[in-house]
């Protein structure tokens, strides 16, 4: 307006000047309803109706499970898990039923440990913080602004909240929370659901089914001492200064590595030219343990009653025997450890350690004029052809085809796990 009104003053006339304006106003108007034909005309409506969105991410950024002994250790100070004020909401953990938090024996084995400058291991940072906060706008962005397909407020009983019991995914789940619906909640607290740790099925769960732990243990083992894994880490080993005989992996290198770049925090010089040597034999280890000579039963016992369970929401739904017929959203906050075989069963695993924050993003669609389901599957908010479907809108017998190899109920999962007989011998 203002360079009207100084073009104006460059002619002259104020009148010229007050009809430039009275022009510009009504070629804005009809510039604007031909824009809002040309978009509706461009961009129909989809011809699927979003039902349901399940939403798997790992945790934010924290400081190490493990320092690298002997190498240039940085200071992992307090200050540095200092939440931001937007992150924060009023939540409160309990079991799946609703009752006290269950024994945290995972989160009471970091305690046991303080790294150097006075944290602990695993510790959620103001870092992760915000990236977890980023993943809830992201997913505000879409679910809320652009599609209103959730509410504005988060509601107990349209979303779903569970975390493993360990302090940097509930806290991540929180923050995450905190972002999708800006801090804004229906009543006190946000319940964040979590179970104990022999029953989780958010992560591999050694602990809790003895066959996984009899057939992981030797790959965990072995893993290091394959030809080439072995004279990459001999060689990294002899750059670092590290002891030979150092129990040090290339998963703890880079867990130690990443957590230091992410940070900020200085790295010892020799890693910068083993970078990505050390992330690709990590993935290459995280593989070598999953995949067991082409057998899936390995994948099936880390992930198989999870792929159930997102199955199961799914049947729910669309069958409406679910406990909440409101229920729109599941957030499942978890690690990298749940991604890897994750990405793995669904066929869409890119060969790179997922990142701090990343999601896998399952939706269920049903068609306008058929009511076909179809699931469409994002990993880090890219949609991904899964091996098997005909097309990234899923049909759904197709997905649960997809899954079938490596969907296990959480009846079947445990009769396998105690069914140990002759495993140490396959």
């Amino acid at each position: 307006m203002k360079k009207l009104w100084t073009k104006a003053s460059v002619l002259g006339s104020m009148s010229v000047a007050f009809g430039s304006m009275l022009w510009y106003q009504k070629k804005a108007e009809s510039d604007q309803l031909v824009c809002s034909h040309t978009s509706a005309d461009t961009n129909p409506p989809s011809p699927y109706e979003l039902k349901l969105v399940q939403v798997l991410f790992r945790h934010g950024a924290r400081t190490p499970l493990k320092s690298i002994p002997g190498v240039m250790e940085v200071q992992w100070v307090p200050t540095l898990l200092e939440p931001p004020a937007h992150t924060q909401i009023n939540y409160k953990v309990t079991d799946l039923h609703g009752g006290p938090r269950p024994p945290a024996p995972v989160e009471e084995s970091y305690r046991k440990n303080v790294l150097n400058g006075g944290t602990f291991p695993g510790q959620l940072t103001a870092v992760g913080m915000q990236q977890l906060y980023e993943l809830g706008k992201r997913l505000r962005r879409t679910y809320v602004e652009e599609t209103h397909f959730l509410s504005s407020t988060f509601s107990p009983a349209e979303v779903y909240v569970r975390s493993t019991n360990i302090l940097r995914t509930i806290e991540s789940a929180r923050c995450l929370v905190a972002g999708l619906f800006l801090q804004k909640q229906t009543g006190k607290t946000v319940p964040i659901f979590t179970t104990d740790a022999g029953s989780e099925i958010l992560y591999p769960n050694y602990h809790g089914c003895q066959l996984l732990k009899i057939l992981a243990s030797p790959r965990w083992a072995e893993a290091s001492t394959l030809p080439d894994i072995a004279a990459d880490l001999q060689s990294v080993h002899s750059a670092l200064g590290i002891a030979p005989r150092l129990p040090v992996d290339f998963i703890l290198i880079r867990d130690d590595m990443v957590a230091r770049e992410t940070h900020g925090l200085p790295c010892p010089s020799a890693l910068g030219t083993w970078k990505s040597k050390v992330e690709q034999r990590a993935v290459d280890m995280m593989c070598h343990v999953y995949e067991h000579n082409g057998s899936m039963e390995n994948l099936q016992l880390c992930v198989g009653p999870l792929l159930h369970s997102l199955l199961t929401n799914i049947e729910g739904k669309l069958e409406g025997t679910s406990s909440e017929a409101d229920r729109k959203l599941f957030l499942y906050s978890a690690h990298d450890t749940t991604l890897i075989p994750c990405l793995m069963a669904l066929g869409i695993f890119d060969m790179k350690w997922p990142p701090f924050a990343a999601d896998i993003t399952v939706e269920l669609h049903q068609h306008r004029q058929t009511n076909k389901p179809f699931v469409k599957v994002s990993y880090v908010g890219q949609d991904q052809l899964l091996p098997g479907c005909s097309g990234v809108y899923c049909p759904l017998e197709q997905f649960k085809q997809v899954l079938s190899a490596y969907s296990l109920s959480s009846e079947v999962h445990r009769s396998r796990c105690n069914s140990t007989k002759g495993a140490a011998e396959s």
